[in-house]
């Protein structure tokens, strides 16, 4: 009864708009003072909720995010990928696509990303003859493949969370996932772009040279290579990655572009505080529901029935698949995997799945919810730079939402496409 309390209360309080760090608090609170327990313990596991050191790298990762956008790196590398691609039919779409998939190995954020990558192409490819409720859909859709291709601030969470898992691992594991997710939305805009006619509208003289384009962008491209190379050889932790990148960051905008003032940096450094202050203050909250689940005996019944269902390993990843989608519709990554993981890990724990390439499966899994109406938040943010309702790019976006779904079916049936990587660079 307390179990439907706690759940039937949170959701309550979700629906009628009320923060979700606050709905996680006072849920888990109420659950805790209908059950007789001490409610001393709170501020414990508030302080406890985000006293661990991998989670100092949040702050600087979203940091990182903001001095990228701002020095221009995501129009640099525009640039780049058109004149590499072309200006045909679907090209500029499809470097929408890889731009936000190589500033997801710098901000880790799929929001940060859209808007990021939707101030810099909407405007250019709607003078290239795309349909600003296509322009929606790829943006929101590419910048899903950000919480796979590290750093991620999903992983970083689910790290913390998950005993046994290691930050640099899970990253290395989602390289592979987060190309192919990348590869995979790719397919369609293509194929609707060639079969709609959408692009290739530009005029001739626009067209851009690759070595030039190319050394204006170098610097955007070696962010990924330094932050995961520094990593990769032991020089730094994820943690001091972070920071790294940081320094990488305002040192290409104070002196390779220079287009960084001392205004903008204390611009950014409010921004990311404010952005990181929220992220963590739900996870601090969120702690105090995963312990009255915890403590209340609330978790182990509901996944004791979950595999009592009999559906087998891939029936459950089905069932688990329909609902993490559902949720990430609503929520972000990081509050989905701070209310659910106490129910699903058991269940992974139950089967024998390796925990690393359960973590990559259950991020695919949010990314999908992110940019699936209704209430993508991905797509939200793509569709208020481009100007539409989020109803006029659902006939776009399914066919990108199926096309991850392949995409996550071959990260199921074949481990190795997540597995292989952290295993060659013996993280495992």
């Amino acid at each position: 009864m307390i179990g439907v309390v706690l759940f039937g209360l949170f959701t309550i309080l979700l629906l009628a708009g009320v923060p979700i760090a606050v709905a996680l608090g006072l849920a888990g609170a109420t659950a805790i003072a209908l059950a007789d327990q001490s409610m001393f313990a709170m501020p414990t596991n508030v302080y406890a909720g985000i006293a661990k050191y991998p989670l100092m790298a949040i702050p600087m990762f979203v940091l990182v995010g903001s001095v990228f956008d701002r020095t221009g790196v995501a129009l640099r590398l525009v640039r780049f990928a058109t004149a590499v691609v072309g200006a045909g039919r679907g090209a500029l779409a499809s470097v929408a696509v890889l731009v936000a998939m190589v500033i997801g190995g710098i901000s880790g954020s799929g929001p940060a990303t859209s808007a990021a990558v939707g101030q810099v192409v909407t405007r250019s490819m709607v003078k290239d003859g795309y349909p600003r409720p296509f322009i929606a859909a790829t943006v929101g859709a590419a910048a899903a493949t950000d919480i796979l291709i590290p750093p991620s601030i999903a992983f970083i969470i689910y790290a913390v969370l998950v005993p046994g898992v290691s930050v640099p691992a899970i990253f290395m594991a989602g390289m592979f996932p987060g190309i192919l997710a990348g590869i995979a939305i790719i397919v369609p805009i293509v194929i609707i772009s060639i079969t709609k006619d959408f692009g290739g509208k530009a005029r001739a003289e626009e067209r851009l040279r690759v070595w030039q384009t190319f050394k204006e962008a170098i610097w955007g491209l070696m962010a990924p290579v330094v932050i995961l190379g520094a990593m990769r050889t032991g020089l730094v932790t994820p943690t001091e990655a972070a920071v790294l990148a940081v320094a990488y960051g305002l040192f290409v905008g104070f002196v390779i572009y220079r287009s960084l003032t001392l205004r903008d940096l204390y611009e950014m450094l409010v921004e990311a505080g404010e952005l990181s202050a929220v992220i963590l203050i739900v996870v601090a909250l969120a702690s105090v529901f995963a312990w009255s689940t915890a403590t209340l005996g609330i978790v182990q019944p509901i996944a004791t029935w979950i595999v009592g269902l009999n559906l087998g390993e891939y029936g459950t990843i089905a069932l688990l698949m329909l609902v993490l989608i559902v949720i990430g519709m609503f929520l972000d990554g990081v509050s989905t995997f701070l209310i659910l993981l106490p129910v699903l890990i058991p269940i992974a724990n139950n089967f024998h799945w390796d925990l690393t390439w359960f973590g990559v499966i259950l991020t695919m899994k949010i990314a999908i919810g992110q940019f699936t109406p209704p209430m993508a938040v991905n797509l939200m943010v793509s569709c208020r730079i481009a100007g539409v309702g989020m109803e006029s790019t659902i006939p776009w976006v399914v066919w990108m939402i199926l096309a991850m779904f392949v995409a996550l079916a071959l990260v199921v049936g074949f481990p190795g496409i997540a597995l292989w990587l952290p295993h060659a660079m013996g993280l495992r």
